[in-house]
């Protein structure tokens, strides 16, 4: 027999529904492992972002003061 979810028998057991939340952990432990493993080269590409950063400001810097003097 057929029935819908509006005329469910009582001798049917509700679905089991998950949380939302616990749908969500997985992707933040696999998103922590993976920053985990990647600490170093993260850390070293920040670090070379920062230096040509420095030097770009550095330099347009240079070149603002030059533009001044002249």
């Amino acid at each position: 027999m057929k029935t819908s979810r509006h005329t469910r028998t009582a001798d049917m057991p509700p679905p089991i529904r998950r949380p939302r939340t616990s749908q969500r952990f997985p992707r933040v432990r696999r998103g922590r492992r993976w920053i985990v493993r990647r600490r170093t080269a993260l850390l070293s590409s920040a670090l070379r972002g920062a230096a040509y950063a420095t030097g770009a400001g550095i330099v347009s810097l240079g070149f603002v003061l030059l533009q001044q003097q002249i």
